[in-house]
């Protein structure tokens, strides 16, 4: 009788980016989780058009392309940085003036977790939002995974966990399972996921980001599996892999 063969690539979750130094990226894949809301946002920007995302480290560096003609979104602490026309929430990119365009972008955590990935063979930026085009892709390749929670200012947070755990329980079947930290994210998110957003309420980057009064936002990256959009990372930028011709044929298989 024939019997499947057990998954042979491993799948684990880094809880934060001061843990990330334990994980060798040589020959793995990074999905970069930060849901509230720098990935969810990069996700949108270019399911509307956005040619291309520059997540860049620093203030200077958004000066620096500003006075160059770039759109610029610059976040720190939820709140945009003066003198920048974007900051860091999706419905900012529903808009037509973004199709086409190069977009800068510098949030408090999300583009720090993207710089300390470039090490591993890839980096695509994960949320709820894209996350069923995640797992498909995912399924397709041979790498060992890390979903890689970009948390607060280096500590733990929960709805990067939780997502985490929403991808894991896709693929518990594909990928073999070593770490604690992936099995309490699946935990985790089996706790979260009849209703995520009650479950998150009393968290520290939820109730952040309720005292700035954004809480549509909030409600709109919790969504599940809107857009087919995955962002990866090519170089210095962030691109739709989509558009990437042998990927786009693969996905649609």
């Amino acid at each position: 009788m024939k019997t499947e063969k057990p998954p042979v690539r491993k799948l684990d979750v880094c809880l934060t980016p001061e843990l990330l130094h334990l994980y060798d990226l040589e020959d793995r894949i990074v999905v970069v989780l930060d849901v509230l809301r720098a990935t969810s946002t990069m996700t949108v920007a270019l399911a509307y058009g956005a040619e291309k995302i520059i997540p860049v480290a620093t203030v200077e560096e958004c000066h620096r392309y500003k006075k160059l003609g770039f759109p610029v979104a610059a976040e720190y602490l939820g709140k945009t940085i003066d003198g920048f026309e974007y900051g860091n929430s999706p419905f900012e990119f529903m808009s037509e003036k973004i199709k086409g365009k190069t977009l800068i972008i510098k949030t408090t955590n999300g583009t720090e977790a993207i710089q300390k990935s470039k090490a591993s063979s890839m980096v695509i930026i994960g949320s709820f939002l894209n996350m069923k085009a995640i797992v498909k892709f995912l399924r397709s390749e041979k790498n060992d995974v890390l979903l890689f929670c970009a948390g607060w200012k280096g500590k733990f947070n929960l709805e990067d966990t939780v997502c985490a755990g929403a991808i894991t329980s896709e693929l518990l079947y594909d990928y073999i399972i070593e770490n604690d930290s992936t099995l309490a994210a699946y935990h985790l998110y089996n706790l979260a996921k009849n209703d995520m957003k009650e479950f998150l309420k009393n968290s520290s980057h939820f109730r952040r980001l309720g005292n700035l009064d954004i809480e549509k936002d909030v409600e709109f990256c919790l969504k599940k599996n809107i857009y087919n959009v995955i962002p990866v990372l090519e170089r210095d930028y962030l691109i739709d892999i989509n558009r990437i011709p042998e990927i786009e044929s693969l996905l649609k298989g």
